[in-house]
């Protein structure tokens, strides 16, 4: 008899620890989904900005092209290349949204830049890139729900303060990001 108690008592020692190693590999693996889908998003947006070099050096063939829609665009890439940290890569990204809104509604108003082949190829390529830039945010931010989520929850919380992992930041978007970019479809330039 008390083999078996010894036995059962053993086994539920085992079974016990077998669950805490597959909490604790399952948070890793998440926490590594999570680096992963942030590299991803680096990936995209230091294509973006090699794309933007050329689109720049295409747009400057203009010269009554908007200074300042210029100077916005390069300000942005300047401060994605000195962006270290997840905070400062997250902003400078929205930063470059934002600009490239702006940039491409200015194109409207300049029919030569328009037509040129060069610039067409361009903004389709950027246009491209932004749209795999949402999805890898969509793809980043589910995984970091999920995390944040597995971390909070009774049993993974205990296992999750053990591993110190602490809840992380979902990328949010401006309110200036999410309104309207003025449009004009006049012909010539208005400044």
């Amino acid at each position: 008899m008390n083999t078996i108690i010894l036995l059962g008592f053993l086994f539920a020692i085992a079974g016990s620890f077998i669950y805490l190693i597959t909490l604790y590999n399952g948070l890793v693996a998440i926490k590594n989904d999570i680096d992963k889908a942030w590299a991803n998003i680096d990936v995209m947006l230091k294509q973006r900005h090699d794309e933007l070099t050329k689109l720049l050096d295409v747009t400057r063939g203009y010269a009554d092209f908007e200074r300042q829609t210029l100077s916005e665009i390069t300000r942005a890439r300047s401060q994605y290349s000195q962006a270290i940290t997840f905070d400062q890569k997250a902003q400078a990204d929205q930063t470059m949204s934002s600009a490239l809104r702006g940039f491409f509604a200015v194109a409207e108003n300049y029919p030569d830049l328009k037509a040129n082949n060069n610039f067409m190829q361009l903004e389709r390529r950027i246009t491209e890139l932004e749209n795999q830039i949402a999805d890898r945010r969509e793809f980043y931010n589910d995984s970091v729900n999920t995390f944040n989520i597995r971390i909070q929850q009774v049993p993974d919380t205990f296992v999750a303060a053990f591993m110190r992992l602490a809840p992380r930041p979902l990328l949010q978007i401006d309110e200036a990001d999410k309104s309207d970019v003025p449009m004009s479809f006049a012909q010539g330039n208005s400044r």
